[in-house]
């Protein structure tokens, strides 16, 4: 792809936190289409292996690093951002997020709020809300010291609204014991979108740019029940396409935005709408 002007990100340094998951690899392949080098971090070192091999098989190689980081130990993250000279852009996406699965849900009655363990309660927050926290904060001062950086948090629709809980329910199947979105999830995402609001005034005049992003429900090989019902409460009639967020990231992420920090880019086919 051509790198033209505002969007071109050559010899800019990324560092993508959750990248070995569904959308991290593509927010990769996004910047790296555009002129950036990706450090592709993550808790899972194999994925992040993986996915930066095929990143370099198709960009070149030395376009994409792999470093295994823990978000959730600061130790951790400033152990990987001291191994580059500097760090331009930071994409805050690790979460734990239960998915609606074929076969093997990854959602779970455990998931319910009048029966939800602190430990449930407290992993379910951890990396999404300690770990944008710590990882804005440590690449946050790198990039004072640089003089200038961009920040985009990964929040989610249901950091705009609450989840129709009707998408997950299953016939015959108790009120108790129905699986269920977690509150987990949603506090973590509003909270993001709250870190964003805060770091954007608290950066401004300062050259770091702040801002969030909020998807809504990728395909991903779900069960055809959930995507009719998930499709039917969308207006475009659909779920998102796996690169359809490619275009925000390169926007939030370059020159093309540079008047833009504290806003949070909502891209779901019209669902918070109506």
């Amino acid at each position: 792809m051509e790198k033209t002007g505002l969007f071109d990100l050559t010899g800019k340094v990324a560092l993508i936190t959750g990248a070995g998951g569904l959308l991290g690899p593509k927010h990769a392949e996004a910047l790296i289409e555009y002129g950036a080098t990706v450090i592709l971090t993550d808790y899972h070192s194999d994925r992040i292996v993986e996915k930066s091999k095929q990143l370099n098989d198709k960009y070149g190689a030395g376009r994409a690093i792999p470093r295994w980081v823990d978000v959730t130990n600061k130790t951790s993250i400033i152990n990987v951002v001291n191994d580059f000279d500097k760090i331009d852009i930071l994409i805050n996406n690790a979460a734990k997020d239960p998915k609606v699965k074929k076969g093997d849900e990854g959602l779970t009655p455990d998931s319910r709020f009048e029966t939800m363990t602190e430990e449930y309660w407290k992993k379910g927050i951890d990396a999404a809300m300690n770990g944008t926290f710590l990882c804005s904060q440590v690449v946050g001062n790198k990039m004072l010291e640089q003089g200038k950086g961009v920040i985009l948090n990964i929040s989610s629709d249901l950091g705009v609204i609450a989840p129709d809980q009707r998408l997950y329910l299953k016939d015959g199947v108790d009120d108790d014991k129905q699986n269920v979105k977690p509150i987990t999830y949603s506090a973590a995402k509003w909270a993001i979108i709250g870190m964003t609001k805060y770091l954007s005034v608290y950066f401004a005049k300062k050259g770091i740019r702040v801002n969030s992003l909020s998807p809504t429900g990728v395909f991903n090989n779900h069960p055809e029940d959930f995507v009719k019902k998930l499709s039917n409460i969308i207006p475009m009639g659909r779920m998102a396409h796996i690169d359809e967020y490619k275009g925000a990231v390169v926007f939030a992420c370059s020159d093309a935005s540079s008047y833009m920090t504290g806003e949070n880019i909502v891209i779901d086919g019209g669902k918070t709408v109506i």
